[in-house]
């Protein structure tokens, strides 16, 4: 693209949202977080991703994975939007500007606090297509078919994000639907700069691309993309358009479904005109725990995310976190054993509510956290082969996206989106320009058998027409005294629910600022594998000696684990933003 063209663009582009010229950041606020000895092997030591300092505002806050989303969703506020309204401007955003994770044929779920507290959830998770069946990846062996529910056509379920959006706004919305839709529009239509990382992840992605899509896409373009590139998507901006203008029609019925449905039977998928049209969203009521002196309110199933939040707090909390430190040895050994002995509930209990029951009070209680955590020892590893599911007496048998935004009257909103893998299933809609998820991995292909992130599930989430599949997902608020207090959320698969509950304790247990929060470096036991995944830096070399020497595998990632946006209200009611150092996560207030 010319020079002059690629400067047009931006004069427009910045005309449209002038604030983005003129970003200030304020100094990190400071922390506390000094730590004695830990009464076991020495004194904790807390490794940070990066020193990124922390943002705050007095009127409003958005944080999500990209800045042209995070000040779409501010200028929205500054107009006299809601948290809301901001909301469905940066999610369709995202959809434009992050491909990878933000998209309008995903799924994910959505969380929202008002000024009075009052809380709801909505799930706008996609679901199994009516002509699924439980052992669709399995071949005539009853094996499972490698890569058939994570690329591909077939690994498409049928999308909630479009009805998802258009059902919050009709709820909740202040703005006009067309103008919340506008930015995202013009930013297709012109283009937006691509960043190092962006760049990175289309480059990476190119050759399954190709594979699935033989006929022209922009995704597939025949030279590397190099940041500063401009990626412009006419084809997402008509798509765009038509939800601006017809709304939910816009995307289920008419052109837009037509083009979805055409790439459907050329590559013989199995989604139909009637699931489009019976998709809808529901609202759900939030599970809820208290934690020390916090309540902690998150996702219900079909997600496992509050479950596993709030039985890791009740796990850890009778254990004092905050005299021991962040990472100590002490602390990450009751930290650990809690993870695994959650994630091996996870593979057996949760499902869709709608197609299973759910024993949620149970599994939440702290009596239960308790009981399942009496066989811990200080003293070795339990290994994950000897640890089962919880009994409960009569019960029958991850690329994603977060962004958290608190408007001026105190509304909270939380979504955490998905197209599950990175750029989903790698299936580009012809003529429509967006891509299909690949969400249908998350169901249980075959019971005992793990997923693409080693999830191992269970006869609860196998596969059944219009069933939606379980998530990690994890959006969560944290109130002290009946006020608001964070906002927390992430993408990463399996790691999602580790992330918040650290993230978490670092701020209510050991003092952190949300950015020093955020920026921390985590770690993730799912029970299985064995193995407990670190950052590089995580631990002191002290303190991996001594959970090595008690039985724990320890392996350092080459990755990162997370990509958190959150949000924290100060005492004297300003807002901290925390975005993730790990990407071009950004928040930005007002």
């Amino acid at each position: 693209m010319k020079s002059s063209h690629i400067f047009i663009c931006l004069i427009l582009l910045l005309g449209h949202f002038p604030s983005l010229s003129a970003q200030v950041f304020s100094k990190q606020v400071a922390g506390n977080y000094s730590y004695s000895d830990d009464g076991k092997n020495g004194k904790s030591t807390v490794g940070f991703y990066s020193d990124k300092p922390s943002v705050v505002a007095e009127n409003g806050m958005v944080s999500s994975a990209h800045p042209l989303a995070s000040q779409i969703g501010v200028d929205m506020l500054k107009k006299g939007g809601n948290a809301v309204d901001a909301a469905v401007a940066v999610f369709f955003a995202l959809a434009v500007v992050h491909p990878s994770a933000g998209n309008i044929a995903g799924g994910g779920f959505m969380l929202f606090r008002d000024v009075a507290g009052n809380t709801t959830s909505l799930d706008f998770r996609e679901k199994a297509p009516l002509a699924a069946t439980t052992d669709m990846y399995l071949d005539s062996s009853g094996n499972i078919i490698p890569n058939k529910s994570t690329d591909g056509i077939f690994a498409v379920g049928v999308p909630g994000s479009v009805d998802g959006m258009v059902t919050a706004h009709e709820k909740y919305g202040n703005l006009s639907w067309e103008e919340l839709l506008l930015p995202a529009i013009l930013l297709a239509e012109i283009g937006h700069a691509l960043t190092e990382k962006e760049a990175q992840g289309l480059n990476q992605t190119r050759a399954d691309f190709i594979q699935h899509n033989p006929t022209n896409s922009y995704y597939r373009q025949s030279k590397p993309w190099k940041a500063g590139d401009i990626f412009i998507q006419k084809d997402l901006a008509a798509s765009l358009r038509r939800i601006q203008t017809k709304k939910r029609a816009g995307f289920y019925s008419g052109e837009t479904a037509c083009l979805l449905l055409q790439t459907m039977q050329t590559k013989q998928g199995i989604i139909s005109q009637q699931d489009l049209d019976d998709y809808h969203s529901v609202w759900r009521k939030p599970i809820q725990g208290k934690y020390r002196n916090y309540s902690v309110i998150s996702m219900a199933p079909p997600s496992s995310g509050g479950i596993g939040l709030i039985q890791l707090l009740n796990m850890v909390e009778p254990y004092p976190l905050a005299r021991w430190g962040c990472n100590s040895d002490s602390s990450t050994m009751v930290m650990i054993e809690a993870e695994r002995r959650v994630y091996a509930d996870r593979s057996t209990y949760p499902g869709d509510p709608d197609f299973i029951r759910v024993p949620v009070d149970t599994l939440i209680s702290k009596t239960y956290c308790a009981r399942r955590m009496k066989d811990f020892s200080f003293s070795h590893a339990t290994p994950s082969d000897s640890i089962l599911a919880g009994y409960i007496p009569n019960y029958e048998s991850d690329q994603t996206t977060h962004f958290s935004i608190v408007d001026s009257s105190g509304n909270a909103v939380a979504i955490t989106t998905t197209l599950n893998g990175s750029f989903g299933s790698k299936v580009c809609v012809d003529g429509a320009g967006f891509l299909l998820n690949n969400e249908m991995d998350d169901f249980s292909s075959k019971a005992g058998a793990p997923n693409a992130y080693g999830l191992t599930g269970s006869l609860a989430n196998r596969i059944e027409p219009g069933k939606r599949m379980l998530s990690s997902m994890t959006p969560t608020f944290v109130e002290q005294d009946g006020k608001l207090l964070l906002v927390l959320g992430t993408p990463g698969g399996s790691t999602i629910i580790t992330s918040v509950f650290q993230t978490l304790i670092n701020v209510v247990d050991y003092g952190m600022t949300m950015q020093q929060s955020v920026n921390a470096l985590k770690f993730h036991q799912q029970w299985k594998p064995e193995a407990t995944r670190f950052e590089k830096g995580t631990f002191s070399k002290q303190t991996l000696r001594f959970l090595k020497q008690h039985g724990q595998k320890m392996e350092q990632l080459s990755g990162t684990i997370g990509r958190m946006d959150c949000i924290r209200v100060l005492p004297d009611g300003k807002l901290e933003g925390g975005a993730d150092p790990r990407s071009d996560n950004t928040a930005i207030g007002f």
